[in-house]
């Protein structure tokens, strides 16, 4: 594998945590499939271990609050690929809004991901979830 090679996986498997804060942000949750497996795990305190998109994604729309916004925010991003596989981390600040008003409740979050090489791009395989903190405003 190129240097180059290397930094376009890096790259995309980074975009990951990027594509998922948006689509969550924009709740235009059928678009997780562009960032998850179809076989994906998800370990998290609020939706227990999901098993396959198809779970996550019905998790997604059940836990919506009518009328709550979020903005996902992600930052030290850590990515080590080994050929068709990828462990990556990041830590992730969450706000949860209402249109037009500050942050009712914020929280610290730490992703863990395993990531691996589809036909159609990286997806996570499997997803940990642990948050560090939460704070009601």
């Amino acid at each position: 594998m190129s240097a180059s090679d290397h930094i376009t996986d890096r790259l995309e498997i980074t975009d990951l945590f990027t594509r998922l804060a948006r689509l969550l942000d924009e709740e235009r949750h059928e678009l997780a499939r562009t960032v998850y497996a179809d076989d994906v795990v998800v370990h998290s305190p609020r939706g227990g271990e999901l098993r396959g998109i198809d779970e996550v994604l019905a998790f997604l729309r059940r836990s919506q609050v009518e009328g709550e916004r979020t903005q996902h925010v992600h930052g030290d991003v850590q990515v080590s690929v080994d050929g068709e596989r990828a462990e990556a981390s990041a830590n992730q600040l969450v706000y949860f809004y209402r249109d037009g008003e500050p942050p009712h409740r914020s929280g610290g979050v730490r992703l863990d991901y395993t990531a691996t090489r589809t036909p159609e791009g990286w997806r996570v395989r499997e997803a940990r979830i642990t948050p560090a903190w939460i704070r009601d405003h």
